[in-house]
């Protein structure tokens, strides 16, 4: 069966989507505390927002595709992240870990071949 490359492109949009949701919980963390204030912490709600999205599109491309082929593009979420990281949480991220990212790259382009 012949992947569809409008199932990639969703899925990894689903993987961006989940991604924008760990920086949403890491910027939720500051704030978090385990009472009622969970309710009205609105980076958490948003979040879990974009969990459930990327969640609900991601059912919709399996309808359509394999999920031993789908499912590994869901790690490019790391690369998101590891932007992310940088651009919105200045975190820093030493030269030689963008080989850990090359190799999901690579790997997931192998897969979906």
């Amino acid at each position: 069966m012949q992947i569809r490359i409008d199932l990639i492109l969703l899925v990894a949009f689903c993987a961006l989507l989940g991604a924008a949701g760990q920086i949403f919980f890491k910027l939720a963390s500051h704030d978090l505390r385990l009472d009622l204030s969970l309710l009205t912490n609105w980076k958490l709600g948003l979040g879990l927002l974009l969990y459930a999205i990327a969640t609900i599109l991601f059912i919709v491309a399996l309808r359509q595709g394999n999920l031993s082929v789908l499912y590994p593009i869901i790690a490019t979420s790391y690369i998101w992240v590891t932007i992310f990281s940088i651009i919105f949480l200045h975190e820093s991220f030493p030269v030689y870990k963008w080989l850990g990212i090359a190799l999901i790259i690579i790997a997931v382009g192998i897969i979906t071949l």
